[in-house]
């Protein structure tokens, strides 16, 4: 074949196409059906039933509606379990608008603070355009998320509920980014004036009490302090008064935010196991208590650690890249339950480490591990997965994800540092290597 594509080159694809009469079937299928429906393997569901020897308890599966706000659903999904037992609750949710609020002041802020720090970059540059490319979208990962409860707590979801605007970010996040980028190219244009960093700062100063008002506006304005009335298990009342969030976080939640850590499964040549990584630029609260911070273990380490933390009762938080051979409408992570190479006549190669680095996956969604099916040998073969998108996914909302898919997609997961060995201990304490803002461990859950 030559550099272009030839009429000739079209009409030999074309001649091959028809050959074989099984891509015709493959193609009414598809179009009338879609990849995935047409892919889905019949057996499918009677090779990942809904059953598990290991389960935690949870509560009612949330949606996190038209929003990329995984990583704190699944975060609260897993501290209100806490709560529960606590206050002897049934069900609660923790109100997931309320970090919102505080997530988009803090990346505002961190992003003016950021363009402070490259004022002398050109505007061009691959740095200036990576921090104004998304300066305050929804996504996160939980280093982020215990910054900001470390600073604000956390509320019941009765106290601050969600609005119109948390549950659908798009139009918020579209006039906070177009005031942010006008404040970049203001704080820039003013730098090649002649302003001195003071007055810079005064004028930043303005800028962030316009943003504050702009989501008071638009998510109402969080509780300082605030009651709370709710029923046990048992229908005693309850009743909660003048409690601000970061003593509610602490008496009803109760963790200390220093023994919860992320780990990593990155198997490129770059980032070497047993080792601990950082982002740079990456992070939203300025100053905040805990900067991003990862070990990188082998999937096997990952796997007996998620696997000790549930055998704790203990849920896992987990970040992975969940449109890869999933089904969402019947809950299936497996890539044995969509033929799609077959379906294509192709195969799909790429080992995990090729994946990503060739960016053709990094995590993209945060879910809670709330199970796993060990065979006779103690080994998973299947995980029960609590997603946010809703009960009318999955079965009631929770998926099953196969122990491959878990191998190949599976990213990150947050553990409780007494599950650690005495190595992994020493190995997560190092200081951290720092990567490129854009390495695709940076990559932020939605």
């Amino acid at each position: 074949m030559n550099e272009s594509i030839s009429v000739t080159d079209l009409d030999s694809f074309a001649a091959a196409f028809q050959k074989d009469p099984v891509n015709t079937v493959a193609m009414n299928a598809v179009v009338h059906n879609g990849i995935v429906n047409s892919a889905l393997r019949y057996d499918a569901a009677g090779k990942l039933q809904h059953a598990f020897s290991i389960t935690v308890d949870s509560g009612d599966v949330c949606d996190q509606k038209h929003s990329g706000r995984c990583w704190m659903f699944a975060s609260l999904n897993v501290m209100r379990l806490e709560v529960m037992k606590r206050l002897n609750l049934p069900n609660t949710e923790l109100s997931q608008a309320y970090p919102l609020f505080y997530d988009k002041l803090e990346k505002s802020n961190y992003l003016l603070e950021n363009i402070l720090e490259t004022l002398d970059e050109p505007e061009d540059s691959r740095v200036v355009s990576f921090l104004l490319q998304d300066p305050v979208g929804d996504g996160g990962q939980w280093d982020m998320f215990r910054s900001l409860v470390a600073k604000y707590g956390v509320v019941p979801k009765d106290v601050y509920p969600e609005s119109a605007v948390s549950e659908n970010t798009a139009e918020l996040r579209k006039y906070l980014t177009c005031k942010l980028r006008e404040y970049a190219c203001t704080l820039r244009t003013r730098h090649s004036e002649g302003m001195d960093l003071a007055g810079l700062r005064a004028l930043k100063d303005e800028m962030m009490e316009t943003i504050f008002r702009m989501l008071c506006i638009a998510l109402g304005k969080p509780p300082v302090k605030f009651d709370w009335e709710t029923y046990d298990k048992d229908g005693k009342f309850i009743r909660l008064q003048d409690v601000s969030p970061q003593e509610f976080f602490e008496e009803y939640v109760g963790w200390d935010l220093n023994d919860y850590v992320t780990v990593i499964n990155a198997p490129t040549k770059d980032k070497p196991y047993g080792k601990t990584y950082t982002v740079q630029y990456l992070g939203s609260v300025r100053g905040g208590k805990y900067p991003v911070k990862y070990l990188n273990l082998p999937m096997a380490e990952l796997k007996e650690l998620a696997i000790k933390q549930l055998k704790d009762n203990q849920c896992v938080w987990f970040g992975s890249d969940v449109g890869q051979f999933s089904d969402r409408a019947k809950g299936f992570l497996s890539k044995d339950s969509l033929a799609v190479d077959a379906l294509f006549n192709t195969s799909f190669p790429l080992t995990k480490a090729q994946r990503l680095d060739y960016h053709e996956s990094l995590m993209t969604h945060a879910m809670v591990i709330t199970g796993v099916d060990l065979d006779a040998d103690g080994k998973p073969v299947k995980w029960k997965v609590e997603n946010s998108w809703g009960k009318d996914r999955g079965k009631d909302g929770y998926y099953v994800m196969s122990d491959e898919w878990f191998s190949e997609f599976a990213y990150q997961i947050l553990l409780h540092r007494k599950y650690f060995s005495e190595e992994q201990k020493k190995a997560f304490d190092q200081d951290p290597i720092v990567l490129k803002p854009w390495d695709p461990m940076g990559s932020l859950a939605e």
